[in-house]
């Protein structure tokens, strides 16, 4: 979840709780994607790579080191201890996010040949990780989005998330799994139409910004985010289980598995706020 109160407005104050609660919330999950970011990347990386497998093996190394470091700490810890902790984290989002963007413009460039990283898996992970290092970046300058504006911005980021987990699972599964890559294109499809109706709204901006209308983005963003928690699940106990034919690592299975749910609590915590504002339908400002 992202934090209790995410779309809270800046000008009405954040207490050193919620700011430290939150802080370590975002850590905690982003720090461990980021780990198993790196291990995929040198999972796909050729033997001949050497220097790209040492980097991610050092970016593994740190980002393990930060998630540890992200739980010792409690929601009781000191304020300027946890700022000072999110600069530090932030700055090592930063370089992991150079170093895919870097091992991008490899692949394209046909420097990688016989490597096994998708161009758009690596892009995927790389705008995992810019979305991290700015979360770091407002937290710290306690520059929190109007709730309209970031019900809408955040389901445009984590929409099309979706849409590309559910092509790399098409795209990983054994050819001859046909039933499962077919679902997993209809997922595909699905989640490429919402991001199409997300971005529209977002086009339509102030206007759009309705009880009403946010109320009715999120309830069907939910049902079809649950469909595909549930698939990403169920595939996960079938690759754990030596049921399918795939390449699919299984920290892989599980780690789509986390996102997608991660995304229903941002949902229903956005959702858990609009409730509140449901007497006022214009609402265009939190």
């Amino acid at each position: 979840m992202h934090g209790n109160e995410n779309g809270l407005h800046p000008d009405t104050g954040v207490t050193s709780t919620i700011f430290v609660e939150r802080s370590l919330n975002e850590i905690r999950f982003w720090s461990r994607i980021m780990k198993e970011h790196s291990l995929f990347l040198r999972l796909g990386f050729r033997a001949e790579d050497t220097q790209l497998i040492h980097e991610a093996n050092q970016f593994f190394r740190l980002f393990e080191r930060l998630e540890q470091t992200a739980h010792a700490f409690t929601n009781q810890s000191d304020p300027d201890q946890i700022r000072s902790f999110n600069s530090e984290v932030q700055q090592a989002a930063t370089s992991i996010f150079a170093f895919k963007r870097k091992v991008l413009g490899l692949i394209i460039t046909c420097q990688l040949p016989g490597a096994n990283n998708f161009p758009l898996l690596v892009d995927h992970i790389s705008r995992e990780a810019n979305y991290f290092r700015k979360r770091l970046i407002e937290l710290n300058q306690g520059k929190l989005k109007p709730l309209p504006d970031a019900i809408i911005k955040e389901n445009v980021f984590f929409l099309r998330i979706m849409a590309d987990h559910a092509k790399f699972i098409g795209h990983l599964l054994d050819p001859s799994e046909r039933k499962l890559i077919d679902i997993a294109q209809n997922f595909s499809n699905d989640f490429d139409q919402l991001l199409y109706q997300a971005r529209d709204l977002e086009g339509m901006v102030p206007y759009s910004q309705t009880v009403p209308l946010l109320d009715q983005f999120l309830d069907q963003n939910r049902v079809s985010v649950t469909s595909l928690r549930d698939f990403k699940k169920t595939a996960r106990e079938l690759i754990e289980q030596c049921k399918i034919k795939s390449i699919i690592h299984p920290l892989l299975a599980d780690h789509v598995f986390r996102e997608a749910d991660r995304f229903l609590e941002i949902i229903d915590m956005f959702d858990a706020h609009l409730t509140s504002h449901k007497t006022n339908p214009r609402f265009v400002e939190d």
